[in-house]
């Protein structure tokens, strides 16, 4: 039986030291309307998110189309680079990709914080057998959970996502089979597909 999940990379939100609580810019929210209306497209059952207010916020109109509570999902939010803001966040990214044990200081390596998101994702697998997921979550978790399944998901596939992106993962039970990007472009929906 096939899963779908649909991760969705939230859109955009102006910088803050608040993790948590940052929200959507303005044109992160009329971006998220566009979410939205591609998700209804997708005929989704359940609605996952981050706790970040900026995650949460870009699904939040799917949740509401369909009636029914965000799932919060602890371990969906974004990976910790580092305790304190890096001198360059470039470089501190590069860092950690290069190296997956290395971490900053306070911070989470690439393996811990892959390893966290990969439970989550498995866990969604085992509760939502069958269904259309749309998970709202992050850009460097997203990738690091993807590259699990097929390392071909690396850095450089991080450095082309937007804000926001939409990754369809379908999976038989917890085998990947398929990857589908939705994103949409002069108001269209396209896809380009890797079949596995």
């Amino acid at each position: 039986m096939i899963t779908n999940l649909y991760f969705v990379r939230h859109a955009h939100s102006n910088y803050s030291a608040d993790e948590l609580g940052r929200p959507l810019s303005e044109q992160g929210l009329i971006d998220a309307k566009e979410v939205t209306d591609l998700l209804i497209e997708e005929d989704i059952d359940i609605v996952v998110s981050s706790p970040y207010k900026r995650a949460y916020q870009t699904v939040e109109g799917i949740a509401l189309h369909l009636e029914q509570e965000i799932e919060i999902i602890d371990a969906l939010k974004e990976r910790v680079l580092s305790e304190q803001p890096v001198a360059n966040f470039n470089e501190a990214i590069l860092q950690v990709w290069s190296d997956f044990d290395f971490s900053h200081p306070s911070g989470e390596s690439n393996l811990n914080a892959q390893a966290r998101g990969v439970r989550a994702t498995k866990e969604i697998l085992e509760k939502y057998v069958g269904q259309n997921v749309a998970i709202g979550t992050h850009g460097n978790l997203m990738v690091l959970i993807m590259n699990y399944f097929d390392p071909v998901y690396d850095f450089s596939f991080w450095k082309e996502l937007e804000m926001p992106d939409i990754y369809q993962l379908s999976f038989d039970e917890q085998r990947l089979i398929e990857v589908k990007r939705l994103y949409m472009k002069s108001g269209l929906t396209s896809a380009s597909n890797t079949t596995f």
